[in-house]
């Protein structure tokens, strides 16, 4: 059975390409370890195991495309993102028999290059969450351990590719959704700019900070997916016509020259010590290879998670208003009720509990005469954290710090505060609400888990980002290192 841990994409399509393998023989290994891995690690809400060997083998007749990197190859799906035939859930029970009609465009591009759904994974509620555990459907456990959280909302994903399960999956990140399970796992994850990426069936949460991106285990193989789903979409107005590039080119370019900014708001008290000193090497081993690194300062960044939370939550409580027990999902319907009864209960045993929380949130802080108060304020504090990155980058071509303040946390440990799990998120908010792109790779480990590195790029400007992990991914050679499984 393949191990994906000694592949990449590039060494599985050379086998794929000379009959070493075949689809289907990648395909049945992915479902194999997802099904022998749900006791262990949960990563899967769904299996699309019928049509997932079906498409395999229909591939296979047909041939692998040689000038096609992702044919044959096996991926995953947050369960966000709408998929024609194939049940998705946002892991709430309000939308646990919800089967789509049609497929999101990153689905479509994907399934028209031959990449191949192994089935959809598990997520915080709605996305709402840092640590997949508030999902109708159970926990997600860490790969690196199984006592500790993934990371959120995207843990099923990440904790599928870090497992050696999929050498591929995607996610969405509304205020680190993607990097940080990246981060707690190990491994490569981008947040595109706002605008690379068609939105078309992502299932909304912040529509004004949502993007979906990939995980994978090199920076190379995350370049090639970006390449793959990336471009203007008419049917989601917020996508931007810029030219998709092939991120790949020139990623082997090196960082010498390049003026790295380190934002000392980011080496700040409430950063775990473990991490600061994995950075701080990090850092010294950019200098090592010619990059020239300074201090900045984002000095509106510690107003991130305020003005996040407030205007986050005003986007979610319009987009969920949609699920109201009469066009999607589950319902509770009962004989002789009004409509409204229908609405207040449907919504009251549908949604979970943090999804509550934030629609009573944004309600509130949309509220007439709470608006200038609140709202306003939120989208001032937006502005100012738009212009503080805009003038470190006037002089700098990348920014660097740590992806999260500490490594992964303990299962259960933070259920009770949600304060305190907010607040895990402090430092890859203020991207979000910038919309710029962002990536976090393993950076090494302390205590035995992973640490993870954030760069943040300018608008648009992916292919910096990727030269820059891909010469600290080479350096360091940690993308070899992976957790023992048995699956």
């Amino acid at each position: 059975m393949t191990d994906f841990f000694n592949e990449n994409l590039t060494s599985l399509h050379d086998k794929l390409i000379n009959k070493e393998i075949s689809a289907v023989d990648l395909t049945k290994a992915a479902l194999k370890k997802a099904k022998n891995s749900q006791s262990e690690i949960n990563a899967y809400i769904t299996l699309n195991e019928e049509n997932a060997l079906k498409h395999a083998a229909e591939l296979d007749a047909k041939g692998i495309d040689f000038q096609n990197i992702l044919s044959g190859i096996p991926f995953a799906i947050k369960d966000n993102l709408v998929t024609k035939g194939l049940r998705t859930t946002a892991a709430s029970h309000i939308l646990d028999n919800f089967v789509p009609v049609y497929d999101a465009a990153v689905i479509e591009k994907l399934t028209s290059l031959g990449a191949i759904t192994i089935g959809k994974t598990n997520m915080d509620e709605f996305a709402m969450g840092g640590s997949t555990e508030t999902s109708y459907f159970g926990k997600t456990a860490n790969a690196w351990d199984h006592t500790k959280v993934p990371g959120g909302s995207s843990g099923g994903s990440a904790s599928a590719v870090a497992s050696g399960i999929v050498p591929v999956a995607l996610g969405s990140d509304t205020g680190g959704s993607i990097r940080q399970p990246a981060a707690f796992n190990g491994i490569v994850g981008l947040k595109p700019t706002y605008g690379r990426v068609s939105r078309w069936g992502l299932i909304a949460f912040g529509s004004s900070l949502d993007q979906i991106g990939p995980f994978t285990r090199t920076v190379k193989d995350n370049a090639r997916v970006l390449s793959a789903i990336a471009g203007k979409d008419q049917r989601d107005t917020t996508s931007e016509d810029q030219a998709v590039p092939d991120f790949t080119k020139g990623i082997e370019a090196g960082v010498k020259g390049l003026r790295i900014g380190v934002p000392k708001e980011y080496f700040a008290a409430g950063i775990d010590e473990g991490v600061k000193k994995v950075i701080k090497q990090v850092i010294a081993k950019f200098e090592s290879l010619g990059a020239e690194v300074d201090e900045v300062s984002l000095p509106h960044s510690k107003y991130g998670i305020a003005a996040y939370y407030i205007l986050a939550s005003s986007e979610a409580s319009s987009n969920l208003q949609r699920f109201d027990g009469i066009r999607y999902g589950f319902s509770a319907r009962k004989e002789g009720e009004t409509l409204e009864d229908l609405y207040v209960q449907t919504r009251s045993e549908g949604f979970g509990a943090e999804v509550k929380r934030r629609i009573m949130l944004g309600t509130f802080a949309l509220s007439a005469g709470f608006y200038d108060a609140y709202f306003k304020k939120g989208a001032q504090v937006r502005t100012l954290i738009i212009q503080d990155f805009a003038k470190v980058f006037k002089d700098h071509d990348v920014i660097l710090g740590p992806t999260t303040t500490s490594t992964a946390f303990d299962l259960g440990s933070e259920n009770d505060d949600p304060v305190k799990m907010y607040m895990n998120d402090l430092l890859t908010i203020p991207v979000n609400l910038a919309g710029l792109p962002g990536m976090s790779l393993n950076a090494g480990f302390s205590d035995g888990l992973p640490v993870g590195l954030q760069i943040i790029g300018k608008p648009f400007d992916e292919s910096t980002i990727y030269q820059t992990a891909y010469a600290f991914e080479q350096a360091s050679q940690l993308f070899t290192k992976h957790p023992e499984v048995n699956f």
